[in-house]
């Protein structure tokens, strides 16, 4: 999180050399603020060799029409949407040298949404225990613990020359095989029995036993570890892509990489969660691990095309470690980034709404699917407002407009809790709230990775945003656990509000309302625009530099316990 405005020899992909790379010449931005290629002057090296920008004759200043037979014949809005002719070609997503970073994206996002329905349904059926369950959710999950290490080595130890799709590729074909020996190595089929009749003669619901050669829990555990390895380490690789893709945007298009990209992600969840959950009732797990071993190896020759400079120089890790430590002491990079965290921190959902939902309003599996759903729908929905609507608000008046929104909709639970819904059905009203909940939640996503970009110090991308992302995760996390700890402020269990008394459920609503509201006492940390946080630059404090990173390391600390608990103590929580 060093300068904004600053560059290295990384921006340039567009760069290359007879031999490794010396010294380059410094880059003037263009009226808009980005970096064009014309712009690159063939200057002699410090080795004597010549910097050649081999976009100059190639691309610069081509028509569509020179572009290709198929340009000649579209409209020309088209091929200026595809391929806006005011920003760099290293920016333009679907020039096939770049086609590789949205699609990273879009395969994150279909992963996820495809995955959900198979860890949270399968290890069931395969008679699992509760405990088993939480071990295989962490073991999933564990490896996000480590993007900052991702994008860290990533920084400092290129491989074949390359500091980011080399490890991409290897990261999405540790993903494509693990999935691999999961589907040719077990049977991952089950018989349907039926489940009988019951004493009043209703029919019980058809049980699943799975087939003789079914994947051990063990054996399951390992390849979703190994998927989840190779799934986080080529996420971390696309995050870095982007940060240093982001600083070569004109001032007039800045944010829109990132939103397009993070519209591909959600886009993928919001269709795949609801198409793996018809795919597994209908056809069972095998044709989900199928999609999940062949969705990134479509990666891998768009990963080959992928354009980035070939033995670029790579800063020692003392230099590195010095320049992250220079920019989280800067007021530009502590301040905002401790609204971020005690902003998330603060959002502390009611951890006893399902339950109340389940078990007092007697919604079904499929309601509350149906809920998961429309939220990841709203979700994108909300990506995409803020990409065409608010994208030039400033962030400040987006969180508070959200927050004030987020709290009116929160407090009117309460009313559902009471039976008051206007006539409407429960279900109606649920979605309602919880759908527009989500819709804020994509407004608000946008601004804060923006944010993170910019505060990124040329050439440790890699690190510096994954630290940062994992700041924002580790308050979420927080927040979660914090909630699960409030449920033993008032009597809110499943008896309880069974028989009627919903008291505490109010008071726990009223409560969590109350807090996430308060967030907005500290929007005054957060700047305005990109421009207002460089101003921010001059003001350097080493306390806030540590305060910053004491908790990002106790966070991913706290994050790593908590998940090697799981996997080595199974039940510790609680569970049977």
């Amino acid at each position: 999180m060093a300068s904004l405005s600053g560059a290295n020899r990384n921006d340039y992909e567009g760069i290359s050399t007879s031999e490794n790379m010396g010294d380059l010449p410094s880059l003037e931005n263009d009226a808009d603020g980005g970096m064009s290629v014309a712009q690159i002057e063939m200057q002699p090296l410090a080795n004597g060799k010549t910097m050649i920008p081999f976009d100059l004759e190639e691309e610069e200043g081509k028509s569509h029409e020179e572009l290709g037979w198929l340009w000649s014949r579209l409209p020309r809005s088209w091929c200026d949407w595809m391929y806006p002719p005011n920003i760099p070609h290293s920016v333009q997503l679907f020039r096939r040298e770049n086609l590789a970073v949205p699609i990273c994206y879009l395969v994150v996002g279909l992963l996820q949404g495809l995955s959900g329905p198979f860890i949270n349904v399968y290890p069931m059926e395969l008679g699992a225990t509760e405990a088993q369950q939480a071990t295989i959710s962490s073991l999933r999950s564990l490896p996000a613990s480590f993007k900052l290490v991702f994008g860290f080595w990533s920084d400092n130890r290129p491989l074949w020359g390359y500091r980011r799709k080399s490890y991409m590729f290897l990261g999405w074909l540790l993903t494509s095989l693990s999935m691999m020996a999961l589907v040719t190595s077990s049977d991952l089929g089950f018989d349907e029995i039926s489940g009988g009749l019951n004493d009043d003669g209703e029919e019980l619901p058809t049980i699943r036993s799975p087939h003789e050669g079914a994947p051990s829990i063990p054996f399951l555990s390992i390849c979703l570890l190994l998927f989840g390895t190779g799934f986080w380490f080529a996420d971390v690789m696309g995050d870095s892509i982007v940060a240093e893709k982001a600083k070569l945007e004109p001032e007039s298009t800045r944010g829109h990489l990132q939103s397009s990209c993070y519209a591909c992600r959600f886009f993928g969840l919001m269709i795949a969660t609801p198409f793996s959950t018809w795919l597994y009732g209908r056809y069972g797990p095998t044709i989900i691990i199928y999609c999940m071993a062949a969705l990134p190896a479509i990666m891998l020759p768009l990963i080959y095309n992928l354009r980035e400079i070939r033995y670029a120089e790579v800063k020692s890790t003392q230099v590195q470690c010095m320049e992250i430590w220079t920019a989280v002491c800067s007021r530009a990079v502590w301040q905002p980034m401790g609204f971020v965290y005690l902003y998330n921190v603060l959002q502390i959902g009611n951890a006893a709404w399902r339950e109340f939902l389940r078990s007092v309003l007697h919604f079904t599996s499929e309601q509350l699917n149906s809920l998961l759903i429309v939220a990841y729908v709203l979700l994108y929905l909300g990506i995409m407002a803020y990409k065409y609507f608010f994208i030039k608000w400033s962030w400040r008046s987006i969180y508070i407009m959200t927050t004030t929104l987020g709290g009116v909709f929160s407090a009117l639970q309460v009313l559902l809790i009471k039976g008051k819904t206007f006539g409407l059905s429960p279900f109606v009203f649920a979605l309602g709230d919880d759908a527009f909940a989500d819709f804020i939640a994509g407004i608000q996503f946008l601004p804060t990775t923006i944010m993170m970009v910019h505060l990124c110090p040329s050439g440790s991308e890699g690190a510096s945003y994954a630290m940062f992302t994992t700041v924002s995760n580790s308050a979420g996390n927080l927040a979660g656990a914090i909630g699960t700890q409030m449920l033993r402020i008032w009597d809110v269990s499943k008896e309880t509000m069974v028989s009627g008394d919903l008291s505490g459920m109010t008071k726990l609503t009223i409560l969590t309302t109350l807090i996430q509201v308060s967030g907005l006492l500290f929007v005054k940390l957060l700047p305005h625009s990109k421009e207002e946080m460089a101003n921010l630059h001059d003001g350097k404090n080493r306390v806030g530099g540590f305060i910053f990173l004491s908790v990002t390391f106790m966070s991913l600390l706290y994050a790593i316990v908590i998940g090697l608990l799981n996997i080595i103590r199974p039940g510790w929580q609680g569970e049977s």
